[in-house]
C-alpha cells in the first residue's frame, strides 16, 4: 500500500534533504512540501472538504515551521485532523521534547541529522495508526466524528473602536442558535469585551481561567462557558483587563480548538486591538469579518488592519470579508469604495444606521430583547444567512417547509427597499412631471415660431414675384398659408412693400400643450424679398 507523506518545512535546505530521504522510501508518495503553518493548514482543510480518503496518512513537522511553534501546530493538526499521523522532526530529541510532542498528539519524534532508519520507522508507524483510525471512524455508527475542521469559526474584528463589532458578532451567534444550531460566543477583546455587559451577564470565570491548563478537556471548557439564558454558551473576557495578557495565541487555539470539537458554530469577537490571542484567531478562522462605517477614518483603519494581517501572514485581504455597519444610501462612502480601498470583499448585506432602535436595548443590558422588525437585526440575521450559519429547517411528513429566520427577514428588508422606492419616486413625480410640461410648453413655442418663420419667408417670395409679373395679389396669403400645417391654419399673413424689399409678416397662435388648444400666445416672424425693378 502507497503512503502518502506531506512534509512541512520552513527552511529550503531542510525541505530538499527531507524530499530526497523520502523519495527513497518504499511504497513513499511524498507530496511537495508546504513552507509554513498556514499553508499547511489550508491544504489539508481543502482535502478534508473533498473526503477523508484525500488526506495523507502523514504529516512531517520540522521544528523550525512557523509561523506557528511546531507543538502548536501539531496539536491543531491534531484536533482538527484526528485521521492523520503527525510526526515531528527536530534536533533535540531528549525525553522532555519527546514527552511535549506526545501530549501535544504527536505519533512520535524523528531526530536531526535525518537517518534512514529511524525516518522509515516512524513514518510507517504513524501511517499503520492512521489506517486504524480511519478504519475505526469508517465503522463508527457516529460517522459525524469526523468533521475535517470541526464546527465554524467565525471572527468578527472592528477596523477601529465603536464600529459595532459586539453588536455584530452577538447578533451573529443569537442568528445561528435560532436556527437550532450549538452556538458558542467567545470574547477575545481581552482589555475592553462587552459581550458580559451586552447580555446582562454577571460571571466568574473567563478565557483567562484557562490560560495556564495545558489540556483543554470538555469538563474543564463547561466549567468555563457560561451558559446564557438565550441557549449561547459565553466564554467572556476577563473582568480584570490586565489578565489579557494571560491569554497568549498558544492559549487562543487551544481554547478555539476545544470550542470548535463542542459547538457547530463558534463566533469571536476580537475587538479592535491585534494581539497575539486575537491575531491566531483571525489566522485560524473559517470567516474572518472586518466591520467599518463608511466615513474615511474607518475605511483608512480598515486599509491598515488588512495590511497588518498580511504582513503577519494572518490573512490574506481577498480571505477577509469586510462589512459596512450604520450604512445609508446618502453616504458619500458606498460599500463598492470600500471595497476597492481595502482590497477585501464587502458583504453584500448592510447594516443599516438605526441606533434608537438599539439604544434601549444596549441600556438595559438586554442586546437579545431587539425586536425582530429592527432593520439593524433583520440586517444581522440576513449577514448570518449569507455566512452560512443559518442551518435550513426541514418541513416534515409533506408538511410546508418554514423559512429561516434570517431568510423572513431578508425577505422584508427587501419589502422595505422597494417600499422606500416606491416612496421617493411618488415624492419626485410631480416635479418630474412640471418639468416635463416646461420643456413641452418650450419645444411647441419655438416649433411654431420655427413655422412661422419659414412661412413668412415663402410668402415674401410669392409676393415679390407676383407683383413682377403683375400677377395675383393675394399670393403672398397663398403661398404663407401653404407652409403652416392644419393646426396652425389661423396664422394672420401679412405683405406690404418696405421700399426695395416685400415684406411679409406671419403672425401664428402658439398652442398650449397640443395643436389645436389655444392659450392666446403669439409669435411673429418676418421676412423679405427683393422688388424686381425697384431701385433702392
Amino acid at each position: 500500500m502507497t503512503v502518502r507523506i506531506l512534509p512541512a518545512v520552513g527552511d529550503i535546505d531542510s525541505a530538499r534533504a527531507l524530499s530526497t530521504l523520502l523519495s527513497q522510501l518504499p511504497d513513499a508518495e511524498p507530496a511537495a512540501p508546504v513552507a509554513d503553518s498556514t499553508a499547511l493548514l489550508d491544504l489539508l482543510a481543502r482535502l478534508a472538504a473533498e473526503s477523508v480518503d484525500e488526506l495523507p496518512e502523514v504529516v512531517l513537522v520540522h521544528e523550525r515551521i512557523g509561523p506557528v511553534p511546531a507543538l502548536d501546530l501539531i496539536r491543531d493538526l491534531v484536533m482538527r485532523f484526528p485521521a492523520v499521523g503527525v510526526v515531528l522532526v527536530t534536533a533535540d530529541t531528549s525525553a522532555g521534547v519527546l514527552t511535549a510532542a506526545m501530549d501535544s498528539g504527536a505519533r512520535g519524534i524523528v531526530g536531526l541529522p535525518l537517518g534512514y532508519d529511524a525516518l522509515a520507522e516512524r513514518v510507517q508507524a504513524a501511517a499503520a495508526w492512521s489506517l486504524g483510525m480511519r478504519r475505526h471512524l469508517g465503522n463508527s455508527n457516529a460517522p459525524e466524528l469526523y468533521t475535517g475542521p470541526g464546527g465554524t469559526v467565525v471572527t468578527v474584528t472592528g477596523a477601529k473602536g465603536g464600529v459595532g463589532a459586539t453588536v455584530t458578532a452577538v447578533h451573529l451567534a443569537l442568528a445561528a442558535k435560532a436556527s437550532g444550531r450549538t452556538v458558542a460566543l467567545l470574547d477575545l477583546d481581552l482589555q475592553c469585551g462587552d459581550v458580559a455587559s451586552y447580555l446582562d451577564v454577571q460571571f466568574r470565570r473567563s478565557v483567562a481561567d484557562l490560560a495556564a491548563i495545558s489540556d483543554i478537556n470538555p469538563r474543564v471548557l463547561q466549567d468555563a462557558v457560561y451558559s446564557h439564558d438565550s441557549g449561547l454558551g459565553l466564554l467572556l473576557a476577563p473582568a480584570e483587563g490586565e489578565r489579557g495578557e494571560e491569554v497568549t495565541d498558544r492559549v487562543a487555539r487551544q481554547v478555539i480548538g476545544a470550542l470548535r470539537t463542542r459547538y457547530e458554530v463558534v463566533v469571536v469577537d476580537c475587538g479592535s486591538q491585534m494581539n497575539a490571542a486575537n491575531a491566531a484567531a483571525v489566522e485560524l478562522a473559517d470567516q474572518a469579518l472586518l466591520l467599518v462605517t463608511p466615513d474615511v477614518v474607518a475605511v483608512r483603519a480598515a486599509k491598515r488592519m488588512v495590511r497588518m494581517w498580511d504582513r503577519l501572514q494572518i490573512r490574506k485581504a481577498e480571505e477577509t470579508l469586510t462589512v459596512v455597519n450604520r450604512y445609508s444610501r446618502a453616504s458619500e462612502i458606498q460599500p463598492s469604495l470600500v471595497e476597492r480601498v481595502s482590497g477585501t470583499r464587502v458583504a453584500r448585506t448592510s447594516v443599516p444606521a438605526a441606533f434608537k432602535e438599539l439604544q434601549s436595548v444596549v441600556d438595559a443590558g438586554r442586546l437579545q430583547d431587539l425586536e425582530a422588525k429592527s432593520s439593524v437585526k433583520q440586517a444581522l440575521w440576513t449577514l448570518a444567512g449569507e455566512l452560512g450559519l443559518v442551518a435550513p429547517q426541514e418541513g416534515g411528513g409533506g408538511g410546508r417547509r418554514r423559512k429561516p429566520s434570517a431568510d423572513r427577514g431578508a425577505l422584508s428588508l427587501r419589502r422595505k427597499d422597494r417600499g422606500a422606492v416606491t416612496l421617493e419616486f411618488a415624492g419626485m413625480f410631480p416635479l418630474l412631471l412640471v418639468v416635463i410640461t416646461i420643456l413641452w410648453q418650450a419645444a411647441l413655442y419655438g416649433y411654431t415660431f420655427s413655422l412661422a418663420g419659414n412661412a413668412a419667408d415663402e410668402a415674401a417670395r410669392a409676393a415679390a414675384a407676383a407683383e413682377a409679373i403683375g400677377g395675383d395679389a393675394g399670393a403672398c396669403q397663398t403661398q404663407g398659408m401653404a407652409n403652416l400645417p392644419g393646426a396652425w391654419q389661423d396664422a394672420t399673413i401679412n405683405c406690404a412693400p418696405a421700399g426695395p424689399v416685400m415684406q411679409a409678416t406671419v403672425t401664428a397662435k402658439v398652442p398650449l400643450f397640443f395643436p389645436g388648444f389655444d392659450a392666446n400666445w403669439t409669435v411673429e416672424a418676418e421676412a423679405g424679398a427683393a422688388r424686381e425693378g425697384v431701385d433702392e
